[in-house]
């Protein structure tokens, strides 16, 4: 059964699980503007007709997954174009590790969204699968040749 939420609960979901949900639609999209009106639609989503959710992990799982459909689905549209980098939405950061979040944004999606979910956002094999609508070897598999282009592209860096 769906049930309506309170502000004072979107409140908390959101100071949970918003960095988290901006942070997939962002590797997703790529585009500031188109993840932040993703961001906006999933908790909308989450106001409107979420389900009970048995504990947080189980909420931040669902708005994990909500992210990454509406990406999907923005991504379809006819009239996506990706037109501006990344780089204007990142804090600045240690040139190391600006090379390794370069190199993980040149990934393409398929290896590019297991990687950040697995290292960036925690989640287990299973958890990502879950969230990707992969099965486990699937998952386990872009994981594994998400790290070996990655290793690649670091080499060749250095």
């Amino acid at each position: 059964m769906k049930q309506t939420r309170s502000a004072c609960q979107l409140e908390e979901a959101y100071n949970m699980c918003g960095t988290a949900v901006y942070r997939l639609a962002m590797v997703y999209l790529g585009r500031r503007a188109d993840a932040e009106d993703v961001t906006q639609e999933v908790f909308l989503r989450l106001l409107c007709r979420a389900p009970a959710f048995a504990d947080g992990e189980h909420q931040r799982r669902w708005l994990l997954q909500v992210t990454a459909n509406l990406c999907k689905d923005q991504l379809r549209g006819f009239w996506r174009r990706r037109v501006t980098g990344l780089d204007d939405a990142l804090p600045a950061a240690a040139p190391e590790e600006r090379t390794a979040l370069d190199a993980v944004m040149a990934l393409p999606e398929q290896y590019r969204l297991p990687i950040h979910l697995h290292y960036y956002e925690g989640y287990s094999v299973a958890e990502m699968a879950e969230i990707l609508k992969l099965g486990q070897s699937a998952a386990k598999m872009r994981l594994k040749r998400g790290r070996e282009l990655l290793k690649m592209e670091l080499e060749g860096a250095l």
